[in-house]
């Protein structure tokens, strides 16, 4: 009898303990044998994490994960770097769709070579009734003084055109346009300007002037901007991010991006600033803050000045090379009411500064209604030139500096000269800002600047070109150190969002956003981070680029 006894518990109980301690848990995915940075708090890395229903459930080594978690899907990164999914604060989204179905002006070195693409492009495209276009700079040009409509005319007398400078803060239009749109010499517009010469529009029109022409321009369909918002997305999956956003956009355009999410045809995350009205104020304080697992609507975009490259950015002084000072495109006192408004809510202000006279008015007015340290995180989009004295305020009213490195490294070659020595001295300081909080989110503008977030890594810490120009970096006292860049294209870009606690880095709980490079941006020579390809593009849990 006792035989028998022992005999059962050999060949029943045994196995049974035995496959109880052999049982691993069941995960929808699992990536081991990578160099895996969790940017958490203490900036840990790790080899391995494993996912569940979108989420990351466990992090650590390639053994203790491999022991004990199994999945269909398992990703050998092969010692691969491997990111959390990277982010852009401040981003047009839907605008780079829009870009990518007008003629590419980026990069042009003179008025002809625009001409030559419009024709090229209009050859492409014979049924359109309007010829756009973007990216054009006068500052790339032998001549940097703006173009007029001279050459638009004689290449396209019959058809509208309209070119947006690279910035977005001022247009090229041709005659026809100009008819079309009923602008002439006595065309006004508060915030913007109408470029006149021997008392006639040279074509050129600037901030809130370009809108004269705008109201007659055929809006985009819903079916058009459905696949300008695919072809976005495409775009930025292939560079690595996972979390986009909108600085600024109507309420039917957000309801779009909704709609397109909940079915599931758009699938990276959008944060997206609503474009500040009456209108926008009424309906959005009403209905409070949005939050879906793909879309943030919780803060208004309002735009106090213009760019530095058109001159409208708003100055304390005249421009070293201009007597003008720039201008405001909202009034302050129309700001002002935005803010009163907006503070007795749950939403973010995040004001458009770039100018030092904008920056000081704004900040001033933030602190009016913020009074002190809080968790508001109203944001200052830009905050390109910020004079030495406002700096502190920053940190006194808890205001998030929103910046773009690449516009640091674009705008190098000449805004000393709309500057002067002293006051180039305090822009694009960004050691400075992030120090007045501890943290400073980092963006790129696209379609302004390139899509690609490694360029803003790359400005960010080294300080130069793609050509390594200038030798040793521009104004290095301001440069990150490549922890700081990195924390700022995500954790802290999510942050900067209220979406932080779910995503942002590489810890159980938060989405599963991650992204897979080629080479390990944290170690190699600054001089091949912009040629790093991405390897794989994954969005809670599922891989949308590879």
């Amino acid at each position: 009898m006792r035989k028998a006894r022992i005999l059962v518990f050999v060949c029943f109980i045994i196995p049974i303990f035995l496959w109880q301690c052999q049982t691993k848990d069941r995960v929808d995915l699992i990536l081991h044998n990578g160099v895996v940075y969790s940017v958490d708090s203490s900036f840990t890395s790790q080899e391995a994490f494993a996912v569940k229903d979108g989420k990351f459930v466990a992090v650590g080594s390639s053994e203790d994960i491999l022991n004990q978690y199994e999945a269909d899907s398992v990703i050998d990164a092969g010692g691969q770097a491997v990111f959390p999914g990277l982010y852009d604060p401040h981003s047009h989204f839907m605008g780079l769709g829009g870009k990518l179905n007008a003629t590419d002006l980026v990069g042009t070195t003179s008025y002809a070579e625009i001409v030559e693409r419009l024709k090229a492009f209009r050859a492409d495209h014979p049924d359109r009734e309007w010829l756009m276009g973007r990216g054009w700079d006068q500052n790339d040009w032998d001549d940097t003084r703006f173009p007029d409509k001279s050459l638009l005319d004689e290449a396209f007398p019959d058809i509208p055109v309209y070119l947006t400078r690279i910035d977005g803060h001022a247009a090229l239009v041709n005659s026809k346009a100009l008819e079309m749109a009923e602008v002439n010499a006595s065309s006004k517009a508060e915030g913007g300007l109408v470029q006149l010469k021997n008392g006639q529009p040279t074509g050129i029109l600037v901030d809130n002037a370009q809108r004269l022409i705008g109201r007659v321009i055929p809006a985009a369909t819903q079916e058009e901007k459905r696949q300008m918002l695919k072809a976005a997305e495409k775009a930025c999956l292939a560079l690595g991010l996972t979390t986009v956003s909108d600085a600024g956009l109507s309420r039917t355009d957000i309801d779009l991006i909704d709609e397109m999410h909940k079915e599931g045809s758009l699938k990276i995350r959008d944060y997206a600033m609503i474009s500040v009205s009456p209108e926008n104020l009424d309906y959005y304080l009403l209905k409070g803050p949005y939050q879906s697992d793909r879309l943030t609507v919780r803060s208004f975009k309002i735009y106090a000045d213009g760019a530095l490259g058109s001159r409208g950015a708003c100055l304390l002084q005249p421009y070293a090379d201009d007597a003008s000072t720039g201008f405001l495109l909202t009034p302050a006192a129309t700001m002002d009411g935005y803010f009163a408004r907006i503070a007795d809510s749950e939403f973010q202000a995040n004001t458009h500064c770039i100018g030092d006279s904008a920056n000081r008015l704004v900040l001033d007015l933030y602190g009016k209604y913020l009074k002190g340290s809080n968790d508001r995180r109203w944001r200052i989009e830009h905050a390109q030139i910020v004079s030495k004295p406002d700096v502190a305020k920053f940190g006194k009213y808890s205001i998030i500096p929103s910046v773009q490195p690449t516009h640091t490294t674009s705008d190098m070659y000449w805004a000393d000269e709309r500057l002067g020595p002293e006051r180039i001295a305090t822009a694009y300081a960004f050691k400075d800002l992030m120090k007045e909080n501890g943290y400073i989110p980092l963006g790129s503008d696209f379609p302004v600047e390139a899509v690609n977030p490694l360029f803003g890594f790359h400005s960010a810490v080294a300080r130069t070109d793609d050509n390594n120009y200038p030798d040793g970096g521009f104004q290095m006292e301001n440069a990150l150190t490549r922890e700081e860049a990195l924390r700022g294209m995500t954790i802290w870009a999510a942050k900067a969002n209220f979406e932080d606690r779910t995503r942002g880095s590489i810890e159980p709980g938060k989405f599963a956003d991650f992204v897979i490079l080629q080479k390990d941006i944290m170690k190699i020579p600054l001089t091949e981070i912009r040629s790093v390809q991405v390897v794989r593009t994954v969005v809670g849990g599922e891989t949308l680029f590879k």
